[in-house]
């Protein structure tokens, strides 16, 4: 058997030459053929985000509602103590008013 010659020159031009064309049916084939998976991949991690999107919303709801109790405990208690002020104010008033031990009219020590 006999090998004969190979010229590089012409099997580099002919491998180039078919490149040219085979490139882009082989991108083109890909595209298509790969636009349903690439589809299904992106509603698949687009669910996950919509879940994780979900959860950090109820987290953040839960941390509102949580400030919000605490908030209106505050405004409770300064509630309860502006009316201990009041009552104590209210109190002062009308003890001034009674009489003291010290005084004649009313006192019931000997004078």
């Amino acid at each position: 058997m006999q090998i004969l010659p190979i010229d590089v020159v012409s099997l580099v031009a002919s491998i180039l030459g078919i490149s040219i064309v085979l490139i882009p049916v082989i991108g083109l084939t890909a595209r298509y053929a790969m636009g349903p998976v690439v589809e299904a991949l992106s509603k698949l991690f687009e669910g996950r985000n919509a879940d994780e999107t979900v959860r950090l919303l109820e987290r953040r709801l839960e941390l509102q509602e949580q400030e919000i109790a605490m908030l209106s405990q505050t405004v409770r208690n300064l509630a309860e103590g502006r009316e201990f002020d009041r009552q104590l104010s209210e109190g002062g008033r009308s003890r001034a008013s009674l009489p003291g031990p010290d005084d004649p009219a009313g006192g019931s020590a000997g004078g």
